[in-house]
Formats: structure tokens, sequence, C-alpha cells
């Protein structure tokens, strides 16, 4: 059974050991992720390099998805490192401090216009929540607070304002710069921390393709205020993630629940895809398996819907890498046994604007209803799989493409799985299939009387040409 839930693993210094990312593909992530917020430009493209390396000799294709830093609102430092903070002392938050002179009084901070956009009576989360401050007042560009849930607090922990409302803007000079070297690694998806509007996505966009990169644009959703234009960012994406630290923060860790749920339903119904993250498998950084809790929540996200799960500190810096994503890839394919998985009403009641579309959504219909052993999408952008694959089955959809960009794409659609396929020419249909069923027998994935759908276009080259559906059985004259 061929896993449909997609995993994405976060590189690191633990990856990078000998033989862990051969363990990764061997254990199936289907897309790596390059956290900009740690290591060297040169970092990055070595670890492009290596992955497209492994995914020639593996024939494994493997995406590659670039995180921009975005702003980082954050405390300073303390004289001693931390401090341990006492409910109901006095802390303050002073931009004109020393950033090197905190202590358990007050302590600098990196972003100027906090003191301009809280008021009496806002309350600050910092370290993920984990330190709660009230505000009293601003004096000066100081904000004076009371300490609500205390701790220990270490350095350059970040801000969170709880409701949303800070105004930093998600594309630092920082990722201006490392938006030219992701334009140098060719990557397949680019994501963008903190956006507050589509706008932000649009700015990302342009910045790539100044580049000469046309990757897919991931919205990190992170900001209470992005909720409430929810469908303006989604649809200025191409991917969707909750990313469940930053936004439990700001809209309170009981919300979140929902808010996931409402976020993937509405990303697939708007033919866009979920990624679900955060903590789930943090317990893996220093143990060999997942704690109950966590089985839970991989397996809930599937029940959702996301089209893939990923994995942070457990491989970039945990102690079992390759037993976070064998653990993943179990949950899930035990999940997608569940007849809840494999059940959709997606666009059942909607009328096609294009062919293409309703070629996709007819084959899926097929594909349920009678038995088929697998649906085979020849594409050019990519957008027929991407269709067929916001309907919940269990069968496989194959994206056979000439093109690579194409190919890393559709690493993250759920259920679909590339294949480098580049048509001759000259050959007619009749031929095309031939090698198509040649291509899946080589992968062992097609066998004597296996029934297949195949869509593809009349022309090829041509991106949004699909227009035909054709069913063919393996070894009823298809064979060379």
């Amino acid at each position: 059974m061929l896993r449909r839930t997609k995993i994405l693993a976060t590189l690191g210094p633990a990856t990078d050991k000998p033989g862990v990312l051969e363990g990764l593909f061997k254990a199936g992530v289907d897309v790596v992720r390059m956290n900009f917020s740690h290591g060297s430009a040169q970092d990055h493209i070595d670890r492009a390099n290596k992955i497209r390396e492994l995914s020639k000799i593996t024939g494994h294709r493997v995406g590659i998805l670039a995180d921009l830093q975005g702003p980082k609102i954050r405390i300073a430092r303390f004289k001693d490192t931390k401090v341990i903070l006492h409910e109901g002392q006095d802390f303050a938050l002073d931009i004109n401090l020393d950033p090197t002179a905190g202590d358990n009084t007050q302590v600098g901070i990196t972003y100027e216009p906090l003191a301009l956009e809280v008021k009496p009576g806002s309350r600050l989360l910092l370290d993920d929540g984990r330190i709660v401050l009230d505000v009293i007042n601003v004096e000066n560009m100081r904000v004076n607070c009371t300490v609500i849930v205390g701790g220990d607090l270490s350095n350059n922990k970040g801000i969170n304002l709880l409701g949303g409302g800070l105004s930093a803007a998600a594309l630092t000079e920082k990722d201006k710069e490392d938006i030219k070297t992701i334009g140098i690694m060719g990557c397949d998806y680019v994501a963008v921390s903190f956006p507050r509007c589509a706008e932000d996505l649009h700015e990302a966009r342009r910045l790539l393709e100044a580049e000469g990169c046309y990757a897919g644009i991931v919205a990190k959703v992170e900001r209470a205020e992005a909720l409430d234009v929810m469908d303006e960012i989604i649809l200025a994406s191409d991917v969707v993630m909750v990313a469940r630290g930053d936004l439990g923060v700001e809209i309170g860790d009981a919300n979140l629940p929902a808010v996931q749920k409402k976020l993937i339903e509405r990303t697939r119904e708007l033919n866009r895809i979920a990624i679900t993250a955060t903590q789930m498998m943090e317990s893996m950084i220093e143990n060999a398996i997942p704690t109950r809790a966590e089985v839970f929540d991989v397996a809930n996200a599937v029940y959702d819907g996301t089209d893939a799960i990923m994995l942070s500190a457990e491989t970039a810096s945990g102690k079992y890498p390759v037993k976070a994503v064998e653990a993943m890839d179990r949950i899930c394919l035990e999940a997608e046994k569940q007849p809840r998985v494999r059940v959709s009403d997606h666009r059942v009641n909607i009328q096609f604007d294009r062919d293409d579309e309703a070629i996709a959504m007819s084959a899926m219909y097929m594909a349920n209803h009678t038995k088929i052993k697998g649906i085979v999408a020849l594409t050019e952008s990519g957008s027929t799989p991407l269709w067929m694959s916001r309907i919940s089955s269990g069968i496989p959809i194959f994206a056979l493409s000439g093109e690579e960009t194409t190919l890393g794409k559709v690493t993250l659609y759920r259920g679909v799985f590339p294949v480098y396929f580049k048509i001759n020419p000259t050959h007619d249909h009749a031929e095309v299939n031939r090698e198509i069923v040649k291509e899946l027998r080589q992968w062992n994935r097609a066998a004597d009387g296996d029934k297949f759908i195949i869509t593809k276009g009349d022309l090829t080259g041509v991106k949004g040409g699909t227009n035909a559906l054709k069913v063919v059985v393996v070894g009823q004259g298809l064979t060379p």
C-alpha cells in the first residue's frame, strides 16, 4: 500500500551525519525543508545538491522547500544569560536598554514599534507563551508590565501579542537576500513566514521570479489577523501551512484545533495544498518512540485531510531523525485504512469552467466507483493531478511529466506520486499508452490484468491541454 499523506522533514545538523539522509529516503520522506533561520547559504546549497543526487540514485523524487525566517520579534539578552520571573512582579521591555544588559526587572527588545503597538491591558506572550505579561503602561518607549505567568526566561526569546496586531513586515532584508540563494538552489517551494495579507505572498512571488525561480509559495499561517483574510491568503498561495506554534500563542491554544480543521478544509476547497506543522512528534527529539498523544495528533491530521505533515527539530537536531519518519509513515498508513479517509464530496455540486478540471474529477469519480488499480495523469503543469488529489481516495495517482519543476511540486500533493516520463512526439496515442504501462511495470506498479485510468491531452507540451480519459487493462494489447 502506498502512503498518500506526504512527510516533510527538516534538515539540520542531525541529518548531516553520515547515512542519515539515505535513511530518510529509505524511510519514505517526500519533501525536505531548509530552515533559513539557521545555517549559511552554502549549507543550504550543499544540502539541496545532496538531495538531488540521492533523488537520481534512488529514483525517489524528493521535493525541496525553503523556509524564510521572516520577522523575528524578540527580547534581547541578559547579563547572566537567563532570569527567573515571578508571578506579580514588575518587568519591563525597553528599546533604549543596552541589548546585553537585561536583568530580572527589564530587558531590551529588537522590535522598536512594540511600544507604539501595545496599550494598557495588552497581553504579551514570550517564549511561545511560557511567560505571560500584561502591559501596565508605556513610558518613553519602555513597556512596563506585570508578570502573569512566570518562569525561566533566557536570551533572544520571541514576543507575541495575544490576538495579533504587531505590524512587522513579512519579508525582511535578510529574506530578500535569502531569496537570491533560493534562486540559485532552484527550490520547489518557498515558505513565507508571518504573512498578514495576500500582498505579502505576491511580493515574495515577484522577488522569486526576478531570480528566475518559479517555486510554489507556501503561506505559513502564524498571525491571528491572517485568519480574518483566510481566503485571500489561501488564494494568493499554492500551499498553506498550519504553523501551530506562533498561531497557537496568538489565538490561544484552546482555539487551535478548530482553526486547524477549518484551515485544512478551506484550503482543499480552494484547490490548494495543506501542511500541518509544529510539535507533531516533539518527544522524539529525545526519545525513540512517540507519545500516544502524538500518534493521535498525526492520525487526526490525516483524518482532517492534510496533504502533508511536517517534522522540525525531530529530524533537524533530534537523536532519532530516521525513526521519526518511520513512525509517521506507520501512523499515516494505518490512518489511511479508515473508510472515512476515502470519502469525499469535493465539488460534487459545482459546474466546471475548464475541460481539464472536469476530466480530472471524472477520473476520480470513476476510480472510486469501479475496480481501478491506479490513475495516470500525463501533465505539463501539474494542475490535473492537483485537482485529482482534492478528492479523497485510496487509489494512487501517478503524475507523469518531463518537467522537473512539475515533478518537484507534486511531491507535496496528497496521494500523487511523481514519475519522470518524456513523451516521444512521434508516437501515437496507442504507443504512448504502451510506454506508460512499461514505465509502471518497471516500478512494479502494474501487472497483467490491472486496470488503469489514463488522462492526457491531444497536444503534448501544452499546459492545461488535458482533454482525454482512457481506461486500459495491462496485458491486453499494451505490452510492447
